[in-house]
């Protein structure tokens, strides 16, 4: 990833309003920074969570709280924790997230 026009910024992230985005089952509430050629965002599911796509978006995700599984389109399953990270190339496995017990994300793409 090489990262343009982007000066350096910090961002209040309690600031930031949420916007819903719902899920088949289940609410995703993004807060998000876009600058230059890069989105950053602060993702929180609700428990019971299921996305409603199959993503073909590249990725770097950390889980900050909670667990999220990742299904990838040739069947392979990921249970994330908090501390634990994947990274996805654009065009590359797609991928839908889904958890039980509600999660939240911090997402760079």
């Amino acid at each position: 990833m090489k990262i343009t026009d982007v000066p350096f910024s910090t961002i209040d992230w309690n600031e930031i309003s949420a916007t819903q985005h719902p899920g088949i089952e289940g609410n995703a509430y993004w807060r998000t920074f876009e600058m230059g050629n890069i989105r950053v965002r602060m993702v929180e599911y609700t428990p019971g969570y299921i996305a409603d796509h199959w993503c073909n978006k590249g990725h770097v995700l950390l889980v900050l709280e909670g667990e999220l599984d990742t299904e990838l389109s040739d069947g392979r399953k990921f249970k994330l924790t908090p501390g634990v990270s994947y990274q996805v190339a654009d065009d590359t496995s797609p991928h839908r997230s889904y958890t039980s017990t509600g999660a939240k994300l911090f997402i760079v793409d």
